[in-house]
């Protein structure tokens, strides 16, 4: 268990209003430079390097070096979960003035990028119409993938096996969602399921944002393959 001074500490560090918009930037489970986050935050690139010395000696924040750049990414799913579970905390909060909903909030809600997973109106659609027509079973805390789900996903040309390598990583397991109020799929399955929803051209990312766009190809095969509408 974290002690006192660990849990204030991790706290601090995602409490920070600056710090909190470049966290929130990494959702999306994309690498990003000082510079992007700066932007993102509203705070200088200077400013931003230190925000991310702090994330990452915290182990909040990953950096990794690309030639002369430096990218950042969130250190692991588990940071992507407390995140997401801080967003739901926030969103049932009663706000202190009234709130305006724009249509980048409609777009966040509708469909999104969770780290490495779908969330949002879709993302909890897809989980429902795996659950209904039997081919995954989620308890609490973890979920497993039946023989016809193995068959979707090898129909798809989605490779569960790829993933399973990363051993620290929970094949199939329910993430609340924090505006649906109610779970989407996360774990190997769920990045499995987020990339190929890219690759195959049925959804695409929305500049500056988590929200995702669902495409007219992916119109027709969300309907066709898991009989759910548009988000």
């Amino acid at each position: 268990m974290a002690s006192n001074a660990a849990f204030a500490e991790v706290a601090s560090l995602a409490g920070d209003p600056a710090r909190a918009g470049m966290l929130h930037a990494l959702m999306d489970g994309r690498a990003l430079t000082a510079t992007e986050l700066a932007r993102v935050a509203g705070i200088t690139p200077q400013t931003a390097s230190g925000h991310l010395a702090r994330l990452t000696v915290g182990g909040l924040v990953a950096m990794e070096k690309q030639g002369r750049h430096r990218y950042h990414r969130l250190a692991s799913p588990a940071v992507a979960r407390m995140l997401e579970s801080i967003m739901q905390v926030a969103a049932a909060t009663p706000p202190r003035k009234k709130a305006f909903v724009g249509p980048r909030d409609l777009a966040l809600r509708a469909a999104r990028t969770c780290y490495d997973h779908l969330a949002g109106h879709l993302g909890v659609a897809l989980a429902d119409s795996l659950i209904a027509n039997g081919q995954i079973e989620l308890a609490a805390d973890a979920g497993i993938v039946t023989d016809s789900g193995a068959a979707l996903f090898d129909r798809l040309g989605i490779d569960l096996d790829a993933g399973s390598k990363r051993k620290s990583r929970m094949l199939c397991r329910p993430c609340l969602d924090w505006s649906e109020r109610r779970p989407h799929l996360a774990g190997i399955v769920g990045g499995a399921l987020c990339r190929h929803c890219f690759t195959a051209g049925w959804i695409k990312h929305i500049d500056g944002t988590r929200a995702v766009a669902i495409t007219a190809k992916g119109q027709r095969n969300f309907g066709e393959i898991f009989g759910i509408g548009s988000a």
